[in-house]
């Protein structure tokens, strides 16, 4: 697994890449974790709105392309578009109008928009600080971390075979294709799909053994070998300590202003 471009940038990277991306990645992993508990323990619509307004400015530094990164924001948000739709008419309150016998609330409106918000808010800054982490970078810095090693290594792989269970996939679906398998609401097609998942797992577990092999004769021994050290610059400091600033001020618009 070989380091790219954004993983050697991970540390010390070229100042025309964003602000982001020179952080430390354990600076900005810890981040990230206190950035998304403190927005969760928030409730008030104000601190919401400014810790989404934050979250945006993070994404203004990490000079990440605007387009894509608001199309899969809003892909998360059309997974609980129904949620949030729904939850007007079930939570109980002084109704705001009412839709085929069913009244909306203004309790159940409130929580709809302060979920949004807060999704929205923890996933974006979730995106912009952790999701543009090279996979070997992230698992290095979990480690030193000192996070489980195995939990380190199930991550690693997952990340780096999925794309290759993927192909498999596809592979097997092209096969079906051509032997002239057309998908149907019939105990057929049940049942093909039903050999179609248990051939990837065989051949899942297959490749997996010849992995494990190539990794042994290759003087594999169960330990993760670090390429190079993470050290803590003055960029680091400063990001950390704006961020902790920044989460401090939420809880105080929170208690002044809720």
């Amino acid at each position: 697994m070989s380091q790219g471009p954004e993983g050697l940038a991970g540390h010390g990277g070229p100042s025309g890449a964003g602000w982001i991306v020179p952080l430390d990645p354990r600076v900005r992993i810890l981040g990230a974790c206190v950035y998304g508990i403190a927005v969760a323990a928030l409730s008030g619509l104000v601190a919401l709105s400014v810790a989404l307004a934050l979250s945006l400015g993070l994404l203004a530094l990490s000079r990440l392309p605007l387009r894509p990164t608001l199309r899969r924001m809003a892909m998360m948000d059309g997974f609980i578009f129904f949620m949030l739709a729904l939850l007007p008419f079930t939570v109980p309150g002084d109704p705001v109008f009412t839709l085929w016998g069913f009244a909306a609330s203004w309790q159940g409106l409130g929580q709809a928009v302060e979920i949004a918000l807060t999704a929205n808010a923890v996933i974006l800054a979730l995106m912009v600080l952790v999701g543009t982490l090279e996979p070997v970078t992230l698992g290095h810095a979990l480690y030193r971390l000192r996070c489980p090693e195995r939990l380190v290594h199930l991550l690693m792989f997952t990340l780096r075979y999925i794309e290759v269970l993927r192909e498999e996939y596809l592979r097997l679906r092209a096969a079906m294709k051509l032997r002239g398998f057309r998908p149907g609401s019939n105990w057929h097609s049940y049942r093909s799909f039903g050999y179609l998942l248990g051939m990837i797992l065989v051949r899942a577990i297959e490749r997996s053994e010849r992995i494990l092999e190539a990794m042994k004769c290759r003087g594999f021994s169960g330990r993760i070998v670090l390429l190079r050290e993470f050290a803590l610059s003055r960029r680091d400091w400063v990001f950390g300590a704006a961020l902790l600033g920044a989460v401090a001020g939420l809880f105080v618009l929170e208690r002044t202003w809720p």
